[in-house]
This record gives C-alpha cells, structure tokens and sequence, in this order.
C-alpha cells in the first residue's frame, strides 16, 4: 500500500536521497515503526548515492552495512535479486526446518539454523528451497495447528513421526 506512491514520487536513490524526514515520512506514517524507517530509507539512500554509486551491493556483508537492513534482509535481497545461495530465515523457515528435522531442534538462533540449512541443501536449491519452506509453514505446517493431514511431508517429518509415536499423530 505504501510503496507505489513513494516509488513513484522517489523513484531513484537520488531522489530519496534529496528528501528531508517531514517530506518522507508522510508516505510512511502507516506503516510500524514509520520513524525509524524514515530514518533508515533516508540513511540507506545517501549510502547507496555516496558509496555504492547508486547500485544495491550484491553481497550479505555490504548489504547489512545500509541503514535498517539486518542479515534475513540481506539474504532476501542476495537471494531474489542476485540469486546468490542464500537463506533468510524467517519464523515459518526457522519453524518448519526444526519440525521436519532438517536442523537440530535445539538450533536456538536464526543464524545457525541458515549455516546448517546452507551445509546441507545444494547451492542450486537453496533460492528455492527458501521459498518452499516460507511456503510450507504459512499454509500447512502453521505454528499453532499444524494441517498434518495435509502435508505430504509426514513420511519424512521428525514431528509428525514423534507424535504418532505419542499417539497424537
């Protein structure tokens, strides 16, 4: 909702860059945290125009140098625009991997469930395998009440097997 009008009123680096925060704000004020993403659109749009010559870096580490851009962003951004082998992990990616056993269900952070997703998973699957597994945890293995009777994953899937194993299942 808010990105048309902004993008069509900023629709370069340079322009943004050119706006002050009472000019830009306004077209975010929506959106949570509207303050701080002003600040960072601002932030990130000087960067790109004075030290990346308007283009987006093509690497994790120099993305997650612009202001608001943390690690799943970067990775997004690596993965969707650049097609790098990538993993953003997001609640559902997170979620899913430790259900279905893919990493160890103690892996207690993001990081390294996306350094063990990335070690197992073949580089040319990993743009894709971000997406299925986004997927598979927005529409069947929800966090709450997972649609097990739906999945077609259960013959592999280490909670499925634990609660049929606890006669749940």
């Amino acid at each position: 909702m808010v990105t048309p009008k902004l993008f069509q009123d900023f629709p370069t680096p340079e322009s943004m860059a050119r706006a002050d925060f009472d000019i830009l704000f306004p077209y975010i004020k929506s959106v949570s945290f509207a303050g701080n993403k002003t600040k960072h659109l601002l932030g990130m749009s000087r960067m790109l125009v004075d030290q990346y010559g308007s283009q987006i870096p093509d690497t994790v580490e120099e993305l997650q140098k612009l202001p608001g851009v943390g690690r799943k962003t970067a990775n997004v951004i690596a993965s969707v625009i650049y097609n790098q082998p990538t993993m953003a992990v997001d609640t559902h990616v997170f979620r899913v991997s430790k259900r279905l056993g893919l990493v160890d269900t103690k892996a207690s952070t993001p990081l390294a469930v996306e350094k063990t997703l990335l070690k197992y998973i073949a580089k040319e699957y990993v743009p894709l395998a971000h997406h299925w597994l986004i997927l598979h945890g927005r529409y069947i293995c929800v966090a709450r009440r997972p649609k097990c009777e739906e999945c077609p994953l259960t013959e592999w899937c280490m909670y499925f097997n634990k609660l049929k194993v606890e006669g749940k299942g």
